[in-house]
């Protein structure tokens, strides 16, 4: 598996080269895969909470009236959308498309899934972001605020996964947190775990991509402090 030592190693070779710019520049982490099989239909899509929360927390949707509605937005969820404004975004492909793009979860009344799914699916299923179900009663405010910190990992298709694991202002031990927690995650989806990571790399907006110069080898690094 990639070891603390490796990533602290990754980040801090990333971040040496970066380009200064007037905004504040994130920091993804790219796992380069193997031994897989791509045209078996291999997909990863999962939601991972990252114990570090990066300073550009993730945007909420949810699809709901009435209480869910009510108790959305009073959890300042970033764009509450009821039945009658669904169906005409619907009805607008650059509107949902421009929807889609903007928010990173999506989250639903248990009662409205089939209507999102007739009106928005053909925009949310390609993106992996099918709206999470919420039956009535869920606990709205808790749900959003899990999600804020979270981030999605996906990949379809391909021998590669990338996410973002924070920015430049985070110090190397969080985003080494950060980039752990995605890895352990992505392994679990893994036919063979750690075996199926061939190389793992680190880049900020503007800087050079930092990579592990040999094959990943199982070790014993510890967390870093």
């Amino acid at each position: 598996m990639v070891g603390d030592s490796q990533l602290k190693q990754l980040v801090q070779t990333a971040r040496v080269g970066i380009v200064q710019r007037n905004f504040k520049q994130s920091a993804e982490l790219t796992l380069v895969l193997k031994d897989i099989d791509i045209k078996k239909g291999f997909n990863i899509n999962e939601v991972v909470i990252l114990p570090n929360i990066p300073s550009r927390q993730a945007s909420i949707c949810l699809i709901g009236s009435g209480d869910m509605g009510t108790r959305a937005r009073r959890a300042n969820i970033d764009r509450v959308i009821e039945l009658e404004e669904l169906d005409r975004i619907g009805t607008n492909k650059r509107e949902a498309r421009k929807l889609v793009r903007e928010h990173d979860f999506f989250l639903s009344d248990t009662a409205l899934m089939s209507t999102v799914g007739r009106s928005l699916g053909q925009f949310l299923g390609p993106k992996g972001k099918m709206p999470t179900p919420m039956p009535y009663g869920a606990p709205v405010e808790a749900i959003a605020n899990r999600l804020r910190g979270s981030i999605r990992v996906r990949s379809k298709n391909q021998l590669n996964v990338s996410a973002k694991i924070g920015d430049e202002k985070m110090d190397d031990s969080q985003l080494v947190s950060n980039a752990a927690a995605v890895i352990a995650a992505v392994e679990k989806k893994l036919p063979q775990g750690e075996k199926n990571i061939r190389n793992a790399m680190v880049k900020f907006t503007m800087s050079k991509v930092a990579k592990l110069d040999k094959p990943i080898q199982k070790n014993k690094d510890k967390k870093v402090e």
